[in-house]
């Protein structure tokens, strides 16, 4: 492993600490959710209202904060004499006018937004009720747009100078304190189980407490940042002068970059129309709960590893971009995307066989068995669609970094439309229940064709992307992981006596160590056939844990 890589790997450890705990607290949020509410219509109308804001921020400015800011503000910061200070205050000025005003508009405009969203039978007399329930809601929640936003942007600041930790611990505020509001929710009114009450509308004091608390969250997020700017050097003063050329530039690269985020959002518009219909009706309809919940926990992985190691290369990627050593960009892309690849794959191959205890783990606490067992089939499907994901995921950071946000715009396009063309011909054939997983297959479908568009394109601009090296590698992994997925399969038979649809704790038992079988057989597989990313991520961690 080069000095490179190791400082890559050291910085993407700090990210992956902080997520690692972070999405721990997540899931048990997630877990206090679905308990209180259900995975139904209940559970879908306030999954729908918290969602809504961080939708609206990325369509309105995640764009151009995510992927455009970094390359700019590093640029800045070697350039000018004051280390960017001035550039990131006019940015961060002309943010909290836009988002501010932005958030006041939403909020008064909440009904008509939620037009836009929901399935047409939440229009329709008997569903008047829930309708207000979720205006409700999603009122008490837009004011995130603008936490959101400014959360993202002084952690985009702080990237860019080298500090990556703080942003990666500060969901750990949010995540605590809807721990807290979930928790009393449940002391107030108890588990929703399997009753009647996961179909009907939330009460008044019921919508305040859970949207209010949500906002609290991400206040508590994005003040949790503020600390951290000084002390990374930066002093923040308000400017007003918007005619810097600089910013100009900026906000032209930002075109596309919002045009690349307006197809993403199109296309899940469409997932949220759908999956709202697939619970409108009540029974035993699958919808956004199940789709987004499983879709945090196919996360876990990328945020913890893809996330963490494209956050520490992309300033790499940016300064080799601007000294237009190519070849580089696209040696250093392949050879993260192998170290991503080492703990993404192991993840998606063992997720299917496993994901009907995993679902029970999480989902079931509270007397809701039957209602866990409906995330297992979305669940399956998750883990393939992330290896597409990932791959595509690390492309895009490589033509952020060369800052050709017109091209990204173009394949987006592709993806988003064969996203919505999957789903539209799937979702309304089927029954209800099959909504949420329908919608993964649209979601892994999508992402194929991405992967494989962005893969070819990056390849041809930065000359490779050690292609041959990742081909071994991939080869090697299969023969591994079919070895592991064996073992894995023969654990979960061989415990299959413990019932088909086993309590929490039985499941996470039975979970844990048909997946141990297979991890262990992994390394062990590793070894004997030399995959390096692999065993290098093994020997590291090994060594920082025996000088610890």
């Amino acid at each position: 492993m080069s000095m490179t890589d190791q400082r890559v790997m050291a910085s993407s450890a700090v990210m992956a600490a902080g997520t690692v705990v972070s999405r721990a607290s997540g899931y048990v949020r997630s877990a206090l959710l679905v308990a209180a509410l259900g995975a139904s219509i209940r559970g879908d109308l306030f999954t729908i209202a918290n969602t809504l804001p961080n939708m609206v921020y990325i369509l309105l400015a995640g764009g151009i904060f995510n992927a455009v800011l970094v390359p700019q503000l590093v640029r800045r910061i070697s350039s000018d004499p004051d280390g960017g200070d001035a550039y990131a205050s006019r940015v961060i000025t002309l943010s909290a006018l836009f988002l501010g005003a932005v958030s006041v508009l939403l909020v008064v405009l909440a009904p008509l937004l939620l037009q836009v969203y929901l399935d047409s039978r939440y229009l329709e007399p008997d569903r008047a009720a829930h309708l207000e329930s979720i205006v409700n809601l999603t009122r008490w929640c837009l004011p995130q747009v603008f936490f959101y936003g400014m959360y993202v942007l002084i952690g985009q600041v702080l990237n860019a100078r080298g500090r990556f930790g703080p942003m990666m611990w500060a969901p750990i505020a949010n995540n605590l304190i809807s721990v807290g509001v979930l928790v009393l929710f449940l002391v107030v009114w108890g588990p929703v189980g399997d009753s009647a009450d996961q179909y009907a509308p939330l009460s008044g004091s019921q919508e305040v407490l859970l949207g209010l608390g949500s906002t609290i969250g991400i206040v508590a997020q994005c003040l949790v940042l503020v600390p951290y700017l000084r002390a990374s050097g930066f002093s923040y003063r308000p400017r007003f002068d918007f005619r810097d050329p600089e910013l100009k530039h900026t906000l032209s690269l930002g075109v596309w970059t919002v045009l690349f985020v307006i197809a993403t959002q199109a296309a899940y518009l469409v997932v949220v129309r759908l999956a709202s219909g697939g619970t409108a009706g009540g029974g035993d309809g699958t919808g956004l709960t199940v789709y987004s919940n499983s879709l945090l926990i196919m996360m876990v992985p990328h945020a913890i590893v893809t996330v963490s190691l494209a956050t520490a290369i992309l300033p790499r990627l940016s300064a080799l971009a601007s000294e237009d050593r190519l070849a580089e960009l696209g040696s250093t892309v392949g050879s993260t995307l192998r170290t991503a690849l080492a703990l993404v794959l192991p993840f998606a191959v063992l997720l299917p066989l496993v994901a009907g205890d995993v679902a029970a783990a999480a989902f079931s606490w509270g007397g809701g068995e039957e209602r866990a067992a409906a995330f297992a089939p979305t669940l399956a499907l998750f883990g393939p669609a992330l290896v597409f994901f990932t791959v595509h995921y690390f492309m895009l950071r490589g033509f952020y970094a060369m800052e050709m946000t017109r091209l990204v715009f173009f394949i987006q396009l592709a993806v988003s439309a064969t996203n919505v063309a999957v789903a539209v011909a799937l979702v309304p054939s089927r029954p209800p229940e099959d909504t949420a997983p329908m919608l993964v297959v649209a979601y892994l479908s999508s992402y194929a064709v991405g992967a494989a568009i962005s893969s070819v394109l990056l390849r041809r601009t930065a000359g490779g992307i050690e292609g041959s090296q990742l081909l071994r590698f991939l080869v090697r992994m299969a023969l591994v992981l079919a070895v592991a997925a064996a073992a894995t399969w023969a654990a979960e038979l061989a415990m299959s006596g413990l019932g088909e649809r086993p309590g929490p704790l039985v499941a996470l038992v039975r979970g844990g160590l048909s997946g141990l079988a297979g991890c262990v057989v992994l390394l062990l597989g590793a070894r004997l056939l030399h995959v390096r990313e692999v065993t290098s991520l093994v020997d590291m961690v090994a060594a920082r844990l025996h000088r610890r």
